[in-house]
């Protein structure tokens, strides 16, 4: 792939260009040609247009515009990827770009794996549009009928006359070409793909692996200060008095200030935290301005929170009747003809702690804001800088930068909010950093969650009623201080869409009450009902003595779409359709037979449980989310001390078609990794009102002793419509963990982190 500086790129490339583009309005998808564009250099900034995703320069550069943010998932790469191969490029003459914020991309948040699943087909249209019209100028060019010419890596043939024309030299005749309908498109067959379900390198690899890759704190504006902001250890409290002058003593501080937070009783959403801002000629001075200024505050509503009588309430919470969220059958019948089985679980708070904090620079004048960020989602920091300044947001520039980690926390754009805020207090570009204290104490924090298991189980073992139960502190309570109870849409993940086939089965939520700003984590709530389902599970496989694998498959039945009705008509199915995309049971089953063929289960466990000290176990769990599907074979060592190692991870996925099959694998590998950072380690709690984590040495992630030995991911075929990946492969190895820990030890563990557990055998 070809590098070249945007200024190269449009100075060589607008004069006389092919460009292409979507304009969406709703649902629909608008083609538009832009003919040849004369423009002066001076010029070239102010006529970007970034409603643009192919530019073809007469020299034959192609430009793509990634639209999507880049944090290792290699999506900025994916897309134009499915872009280039449709149009059939040399990917050595494509040129990527990094999108600034703008709604004429349609969404932009590269959140909840969506990007493949809205907007391969998208890609797909610009890139067949682009090639439709290239051969249609060239065929008028050589006088025969379009259908005798074909595209071939970067030039149009007719194979007939044995003649041929780059790509280039038709990018001002194809501009001219009428734009095909969208039922006119002929797209390539799999056949002839070039790039799709092939390896090829993310663009910024070089950059990243030799330390010249531009992340948030790299960047650097004329006349630029620094920042830190001092924030209430309590959510939502006010300062009452702070020592400014003494602030002022430290060198390089030149000003302190209070950066107005919500007001008690709004919410949180993504405005401003509030607090005490430092701002200094560099950050280190910021820091140690902070330090001195004797801070006292007014805690408010939140300072009596604490986490084990939060957690009383929720355990108490899941033990009675709850929101009714499914219910199939007659639950109360099929509970009293069986033998009862109850397990409860609960997980805490857990924070996202990227290995960048968040951070932003911004630079705001009388009419426009100017922002650099690492985040996910620029058009809602785009919208929010917009209302906290009074100016449009099409007044607000964001510049996306690279992410050095996102997990969901980068999708909520308060800390741009604040940046830009402070840039208009002090006049000057702000650059705002978040320290890890502030990132692990004040950010928004993945749900608490208390989750109550009853079945009914007959003679054969197996549940004829299923009652589970789940109160967590649910994301809208950040946007509407009055909700206490999950949403349905959050219950749709991973709790509602039980995949098994029992007559009676209920789904309840219950309320709970927040103290913290609750945000989505990579996986959201599928992580704490994966851990109750996937564990529960095994626990009625060993209540009933059979092998862990032939219970779930048994507990699946027969291969199935569930329908809507059955899963009440609410269900959300991650925003698609259950038509195209059905939870089906059959992928289900086929993740699991392929990785227990991987893993030599049967063998496997025969061998490890015939083995003495140290003790050794493997577990199994699968589960669908985000349209994909993923089992987990996890094998475990226990040390006479309780020191737990992970000799061997098997993974299979099906995420649909794999448009970048090396990223697939690199994510089911990262969520391995992610998952025992989570399980082993991860916990936020709180007392009188205060986060008692604050760094990496009390709120630990997986190092190097902690991973596994190793890991296998099996990618499976499949033609089924493309699903995202950046968060599937995280709910099944919790559960899968923990099954493979009783394995070895015999003593079930229902709560997380494991590093506060004994995981010796009773």
């Amino acid at each position: 792939m070809r590098k070249i500086d945007r200024r190269t790129f449009l100075r060589q490339g607008l004069a006389g260009s092919l460009t292409l583009g979507f304009s969406l309005r709703g649902k629909d998808l608008i083609a538009r040609t832009v003919a040849q564009i004369a423009l002066d250099s001076s010029d070239l900034d102010a006529a970007w247009n970034p409603d643009v995703f192919l530019n073809l320069a007469t020299d034959g550069t192609i430009s793509i515009v990634a639209h999507r943010s880049e944090m290792g998932t290699g999506i900025a790469t994916a897309l134009p990827m499915v872009l280039a191969d449709e149009l059939e490029a040399d990917w050595d003459r494509v040129v990527i770009l990094q999108a600034d914020g703008d709604a004429k991309y349609g969404s932009q948040n590269t959140d909840g794996s969506r990007s493949i699943r809205n907007f391969y087909e998208r890609m797909r249209q610009v890139g067949a549009t682009a090639r439709q019209m290239l051969i249609a100028a060239a065929a008028e060019n050589w006088g025969v009928a379009a259908s005798e010419c074909r595209a071939v890596l970067h030039e149009i043939r007719h194979e007939a006359s044995g003649r041929s024309v780059g790509f280039g030299a038709l990018a001002t005749a194809a501009a001219e070409q009428p734009v095909p309908e969208a039922s006119e498109l002929q797209f390539k067959p799999a056949s002839e793909w070039r790039y799709v379900g092939k390896n090829v390198p993310i663009r910024d690899l070089e950059g990243i692996l030799n330390g010249s890759a531009e992340f948030g704190l790299d960047i650097r504006v004329p006349d630029m200060r620094f920042a830190v902001i001092a924030r209430c250890p309590v959510l939502g409290g006010k300062p009452k008095s702070w020592d400014a002058e003494a602030a002022l003593t430290v060198p390089g501080v030149e000003k302190v200030f209070e950066l107005p937070g919500p007001q008690p009783g709004a919410p949180f959403g993504f405005d401003a935290l509030g607090g005490i801002a430092v701002i200094a000629r560099d950050t280190w001075s910021a820091i140690q301005g902070r330090e001195k200024l004797a801070l006292t505050w007014d805690e408010g509503a939140h300072a009596e929170w604490n986490t084990p009588k939060q957690m009383e309430e929720m355990r108490a919470t899941v033990q009675k009747t709850g929101q009714k969220v499914r219910h199939n059958g007659d639950i109360e019948a099929g509970i009293e003809e069986g033998k009862s089985v109850v397990a409860a679980y609960d997980l805490p708070h857990l924070a996202h702690a990227p290995m960048e904090t968040p951070c932003a620079t911004a630079r705001v004048g009388e009419d426009m804001a100017e922002l650099w960020m690492p985040t996910q989602n620029p058009q809602a920091a785009q919208q929010s800088v917009a209302a906290n300044l009074g100016l449009k947001p099409d007044q607000v520039t964001v510049h996306v930068t690279l992410l050095g980690g996102g997990f969901g926390r980068k999708s909520k754009p308060d800390y741009g909010v604040e940046a830009a805020l402070l840039a208009k207090e002090v006049g000057a570009p702000v650059q705002l950093l978040w320290t890890r204290e502030d990132d692990i104490r004040h950010g928004y924090f993945h749900a608490v969650s208390a989750m109550r298991m009853e079945a009914a189980v007959q003679d054969d073992g197996m549940p004829s009623a299923w009652l589970a139960r789940t109160a967590f502190t649910p994301i809208a309570y950040t946007f509407n201080p009055g909700m206490k109870v999950g949403t349905p849409g959050e219950c749709d993940l991973g709790f509602t869409d039980v995949p098994y086939d029992i007559p009676n089965l209920k789904i309840e939520t219950g309320p709970s009450d927040p103290h913290l700003r609750i945000g989505w984590l990579r996986s959201v709530c599928n992580i704490f009902h994966a851990h109750a389902v996937g564990c529960f599970a095994d626990e009625l496989a060993a209540k009933a003595g059979t092998d862990p694998l032939d219970y779930l498959l048994a507990l699946l039945g027969e291969d199935r779409h569930i329908s809507k009705k059955t899963l009440g008509g609410a269900y959300s199915n991650y925003g698609g359709s259950l038509k195209d995309q059905p939870v089906d049971t059959g992928r289900i089953r086929g993740v699991l037979e392929r990785v227990a063929a991987n893993a030599d289960w049967k063998a496997r466990r025969a061998a490890l449980n015939g083995s003495s000290k140290p003790w050794n176990g493997i577990g199994i769990a699968a589960h669908r989310s985000f349209l994909g599907y993923v089992a987990n074979v996890v094998e475990v060592e226990i040390s006479e001390a309780g020191d737990l190692s992970i000799p061997k991870v098997h993974i299979a996925v099906d995420c649909g078609l794999a448009i970048h099959p090396d990223r697939v694998r690199a994510q089911m590998e990262g969520a391995a990794v992610f998952g025992i950072s989570l399980a082993k380690y991860g916990k936020i709690t709180g007392k009188d009102g205060r986060v008692e984590q604050s760094n990496f040495h009390d709120y630990q992630v997986a190092r190097l002793t902690d991973a596994p030995g190793e890991i296998h991911v099996d990618l499976m075929d499949s033609e089924e419509l493309a699903t995202g990946v950046g968060e599937i492969g995280v709910p099944p190895f919790a559960p899968a963990l923990l099954n493979a820990i009783y394995d070895a030890t015999g003593v079930r563990h229902r709560t997380l982190p494991l590093a506060d557990l004994d995981l010796r055998p009773a």
